[in-house]
């Protein structure tokens, strides 16, 4: 490959910068998640607020009769758990009554089948919140599953602090396979970026399956009435707007985990993507670029190193700051991911952030051609 003094000039310059910017990127950022401490419980149970737990539920029978007992028999002074049974066609009514004689703390709002609702969480939400008794909410997804009994305790903490948010954590369940591992590593990466965005007060998502605000701060925005005509939003542009000042937190203890299991096909978490990215659109000007600049420095990093390389004019500058780059950056989001109890995704962090830096921009342009969602 022939190069000119020029050219080589300005891939060095290039190539520096890109190092510069995205090093710096990954501590002001993420370095900042390494310094969250867990808390403990608070000692006395009257201070815990009572909650009511939100559940939007659309033919998850199979589901709610896994995840039923185990929210029932949460470690919490005083809570409800509300089921919004949206359009299902199969036994969940049936179930949820059931469990109803049991525990008299389960609630159940129906939304009848209707072909002019719009796809979504948003107006079985919204119904769940007026039917809510208490002014405190946790919400998860049928298809999830509380890590502990002690969930709703470790979230609420953030409650006993004066927050109107909390931002929680919903990881996907371990299995064999590939996919499996890219999708955990997907989902610990998006939740290492959000809670070092809030913790950089730049809070821009949370995640539905482990959230937590109040009636407060939900009426404050007028709920999702800005963003209601789009399926997703309902756990990052809501966040958006109702996050501010200092009223939200982070809950990152494994006790407050609430686990899902990964899609096995491929197409499916394809799906998936293209559902979250179509609210990307959405985003402050500030938040898109932001997030942005990390794929951008990478690749340029890694572009310019391989035309060095190339060239043979690597040496050992180019060569000693692309490593120190590396062993930098697995450091701290390599552990990142271990407070997230992805060890083993931790010690191949270069490799899964390879990979996931190509494969993500290609999703985002697909959901960019993708005109219509499917929920």
């Amino acid at each position: 490959m022939q190069e000119t003094p020029l050219f080589l000039s300005v891939l060095w310059i290039v190539y520096l910068a890109s190092i510069v910017f995205h090093g710096c990127y990954v501590l002001f950022f993420h370095g900042r998640f390494l310094f969250i401490h867990r808390k403990p419980f608070a000692d006395k149970e009257e201070t815990y607020p009572p909650l009511s737990v939100l559940i939007a539920a659309r033919n998850e029978s199979e589901n709610l009769y896994e995840l039923l007992p185990k929210l029932m028999e949460q470690d919490y002074p005083r809570f409800e758990v509300v089921i919004v049974n949206n359009q299902s066609t199969d036994d969940s009514a049936w179930l949820i009554k059931a469990f109803q004689r049991e525990y008299p703390n389960l609630k159940i709002v129906h939304l009848d089948k209707n072909r002019n609702l719009r796809p979504g969480k948003k107006l079985p939400l919204t119904l769940g919140i007026k039917a809510a008794k208490y002014d405190h909410f946790i919400l998860t997804d049928a298809d999830c599953m509380p890590n502990s009994r002690q969930w709703l305790r470790s979230m609420a903490e953030g409650f006993l602090e004066g927050k109107e948010i909390i931002l929680g954590y919903g990881p996907m369940v371990k299995k064999p396979g590939f996919l499996n591992r890219l999708i955990r590593f997907d989902t610990s990466f998006i939740a290492l970026n959000y809670m070092s965005f809030a913790l950089a007060r730049l809070p821009y998502m949370g995640v539905g399956r482990n959230l937590g605000y109040s009636r407060k701060v939900f009426e404050a925005v007028g709920g999702f009435k800005s963003h209601y005509g789009l399926a997703s939003g309902d756990d990052d542009l809501f966040i958006q707007q109702a996050a501010k000042k200092g009223n939200y937190t982070l809950q990152t203890s494994p006790a407050s985990f609430c686990y899902s299991d990964a899609h096995t096909e491929w197409f499916r978490w394809r799906l998936q993507k293209t559902r979250h990215y179509t609210t990307s659109g959405k985003y402050q000007v500030i938040k898109k670029t932001l997030l942005g600049i990390y794929p951008v420095t990478l690749w340029m990093t890694a572009i310019c190193f391989i035309l060095l390389c190339l060239t043979n004019n690597a040496g050992i500058l180019a060569l000693s700051s692309f490593g120190g780059l590396l062993l930098m950056k697995w450091g701290v989001q390599g552990r990142g991911l271990w407070k997230l109890n992805e060890r083993g995704l931790a010690w191949f962090f270069p490799w899964w952030d390879f990979l996931y830096s190509i494969l993500i921009p290609l999703l985002y342009w697909s959901a960019k051609r993708k005109a219509k969602t499917t929920w």
